[in-house]
């Protein structure tokens, strides 16, 4: 239980970063910004996987760039999902998923494990 709770606060301050830097991802509040590091945890966790597989033969001839898509994918969808967690374009999704991705695996690297 305690490395979900640390896995979501660090998704969570991630998610704030990212809606500070990122013009088109707005998250509208503090129980919006812990919903969507939730829900973003979910998707990845569970419907992530499933797309990847889905989408490994175009994502094997782009070379891996249609992951960033399959990302972006995951990210809309968290969007879509939680009210006052919005994403503006395609664009907006893929920054933002990829600042997401980069900055929580950057925090990571400094929060203890079990």
């Amino acid at each position: 239980m305690t490395r979900f709770l640390v896995h979501t606060i660090v998704l969570a301050v991630a998610l704030w970063i990212t809606a500070n830097v990122v013009s088109g991802v707005t998250v509208t509040s503090w129980p919006a910004l812990a919903l969507a590091a939730v829900v973003l945890g979910a998707v990845n966790a569970i419907i992530r996987p499933i797309l990847v597989i889905l989408t490994l033969p175009i994502t094997v001839l782009t070379l891996g760039l249609f992951y960033l898509v399959v990302n972006a994918m995951a990210f809309g969808l968290a969007a879509a999902l939680v009210p006052g967690f919005q994403i503006s374009s395609w664009t907006a999704a893929i920054l933002g998923a990829l600042l997401t991705s980069v900055v929580s695996w950057f925090i990571g690297i400094f929060v203890k494990r079990d």
